[in-house]
């Protein structure tokens, strides 16, 4: 295990080690980053600074890949409300959303690019929560990043918890992608749609390995959800939790804190931590983390995962295709289609055989 805490130094902590590139996979290594911090809400250029310098430390020791929390750019809007009650909603409210929207960003667009940039930079895969800008609808989305500097892909969150189903879009089936690359097959789910069980299904028979969950979730009973995820998919888990304190969010009157009887103090932990890097046998390798901002480090024996799968293949020998199985829907469902002039004119021809028949 390896565990340091973040900083904008240049000095790294952790000894480097030479990577195993070769083809076999049961002695191939993968140095991993998980980064535990907090965004600067409503200031996704600053955000963005602050993302460099952690992909700089993380890279300094030797990391390939590098997880941010959820909607690290963006921030997620702990004690927000929106304004909303039952049949109303507030002036104020629909301002914060105006400002929240702000701070989003559109995919593909020029913060995808810095971001794409930064990888290749680095030479690191990286993978980062956002919130997607799509015209006025937001997104709970993660970004994935080659160290080429090419943007892989995203997934859209399928199911926004509680209030987020407010000013949250849903995803579908299109983007549940799981990325074949030369560290492993990476792929994301986001906070609580891992706690879906025909989502996770779905994932595991994409093959992925470095199973990557971008949180905000702090509460200790995260991390047997960690744990039985490694356990079940026979992979290793990387989670990712922001640290904030209510001082990384704008003062009062501009932000407040709903539900609570008294506003908290600048100090007060609002989100605090809980990164974890676990093994496919369930193995703690960093973490959990719930001191202060950090990145947690450790080296993947993909060999492990072989040696798992012997014991337990959740989509192989351990199925029962006949008995139990899954669909999953993977056209996208957008609200709106336009067909072409060639797919009308031949739907009108048809509907006029069908009224002469």
């Amino acid at each position: 295990m390896a565990l340091a805490p973040a900083s904008s130094g240049g000095e790294s902590v952790i000894a480097e080690v030479e990577m195993n590139a070769g083809a076999d996979q049961g002695g191939a290594t993968v140095r991993v980053t998980v980064v535990q911090a907090s965004s600067v809400f409503y200031d996704t250029p600053a955000t963005l600074d602050k993302v460099e310098k952690l992909i700089a430390e993380a890279a300094g020791y030797g990391s390939q890949l590098v997880l941010f929390p959820e909607v690290f750019i963006g921030g997620y809007p702990h004690g927000s409300t929106f304004g909303l009650v039952v049949g109303n909603r507030t002036a104020k409210g629909k301002e914060d959303f105006r400002k929240y929207r702000a701070a989003a960003i559109d995919v593909p667009g020029p913060e995808v690019s810095q971001l794409a940039a930064l990888a290749g930079k680095y030479k690191v895969f990286l993978v980062i929560g956002v919130v997607e800008r799509a015209g006025y609808t937001l997104y709970n989305t993660v970004l994935t990043f080659d160290p080429l500097g090419k943007y892989l892909g995203k997934h859209r969150k399928l199911m926004p918890t509680a209030l987020e189903r407010v000013f949250w879009g849903f995803g579908d089936g299109s983007i549940i992608p799981v990325y074949d690359t030369p560290i492993g097959k990476i792929g994301a789910l986001i906070c609580w749609e891992n706690r879906m069980p025909l989502l996770r299904t779905a994932m595991y028979a994409k093959g992925v390995e470095i199973y990557c969950a971008p949180t905000v979730d702090c509460m200790t009973s995260w991390q047997a959800s960690m744990t039985h995820i490694a356990l079940e998919g026979g992979c290793f888990v990387l989670s990712a939790v922001p640290f904030t304190r209510r001082k990384n969010y704008p003062p009062p009157p501009e932000y407040t804190f709903g539900g609570l009887e008294e506003e908290p103090s600048p100090e007060s932990v609002v989100c605090s931590g809980g990164s974890v890097i676990i093994s496919p046998s369930g193995t703690v390798l960093a973490g959990p983390n719930y001191e202060g901002e950090a990145l947690l480090t450790a080296d993947l024996d993909l060999g492990e995962i072989v040696r798992a799968k012997f014991d337990f293949d959740v989509v192989g020998h351990y199925s029962r295709p006949e008995v139990l199985s899954l669909v999953v829907k993977t056209d996208p469902k957008p609200a709106v289609s336009f067909t072409s002039d060639d797919e009308q004119s031949f739907a009108a021809k048809r509907d006029d055989v069908l009224k002469k028949t």
